[in-house]
């Protein structure tokens, strides 16, 4: 993942409704609707790497080899990313003693 001070363009489309309340919102504050729509953004994506539904599809993600260890930690930070990767190897390998045991009980 890109470090937070190098800017990304995105575009995408969202419900006008949705639109509306960003820009009123950012007129209240005296801002723009990129600000709004970052601090939404940053407080989704903080809320969702505390929940546990969350943070068990991103410990999927990096088993199953979708996503980095470097993005893992971007989405849970260090500490947990660590302990993520740590189990990541126990798990590997006790599943290749177990398969081995297997083999050699055949």
């Amino acid at each position: 993942m890109s470090s937070g001070s190098e800017k990304k363009r995105v575009q995408f489309r969202a419900p006008r409704g949705l639109v509306d309340r960003a820009d009123a919102l950012a007129a209240v504050f005296e801002t723009d609707r990129t600000d709004i729509l970052i601090s939404a953004l940053r407080e989704y994506l903080r809320d969702a790497a505390h929940s546990d539904e969350v943070k068990q599809e991103i410990a999927d993600a990096f088993y199953d080899d979708d996503i980095s260890f470097e993005e893992l930690k971007d989405l849970v930070g260090r500490e947990e990313a660590a302990n993520f990767r740590l189990l990541k190897a126990q798990l590997t390998d006790e599943f290749v003693d177990d398969v081995a045991e297997e083999l050699a009980d055949s």
